[in-house]
């Protein structure tokens, strides 16, 4: 079983919605026993906090629900539970250097790092933009991705 923890800045946006296209993706092909997929937070901002309304909604808007979430922090304990450790962007690669200062396995990758997209694209962060839309569209290319090659 490949653990899989998705990680942004506070855990309300981009990582779980990569989080539940990845767990949507994996129930759709039929491989649900194959992963286990949580999301989680560079930041303390958000702690306890559910998805965020617009997120929510765009998740909703393609049959996917997000119920229960609850953002939580990344610990160093995470680096051992979770064979992929998938950051956002380069600036959740920065933070998780100071929580898991090393990366002897090589588990933390960028998302779009797995698709054909030029190494270190981002996914494209919604709470600045208000671009919903964008960042669906790299959450699902990055997931369907990331489940081609696992």
């Amino acid at each position: 079983m490949k653990h899989i923890l998705f990680v942004c800045h506070g855990n309300i946006c981009r990582s779980p919605m990569a989080e539940y296209i990845m767990k949507h993706l994996v129930h759709e092909a039929g491989r649900d026993a194959d992963f286990y997929i949580e999301s989680a937070a560079t930041s303390r901002e958000e702690i306890g906090n559910d998805v965020y309304p617009p997120a929510r909604r765009k998740l909703a808007e393609n049959g996917i629900r997000c119920d229960g979430h609850a953002a939580r922090q990344i610990t160093r304990r995470d680096y051992d539970r979770f064979d992929l450790i998938v950051c956002m962007d380069r600036m959740n690669l920065r933070w998780i250097s100071r929580i898991i200062p090393e990366d002897p396995e090589d588990k933390i990758h960028l998302l779009l790092d797995f698709t054909d997209r030029t190494p270190g694209t981002e996914v494209a962060d919604p709470w600045y933009t208000g671009n919903f839309d964008a960042t669906w569209r790299d959450c699902v290319e990055g997931c369907e991705a990331l489940l081609e090659k696992y």
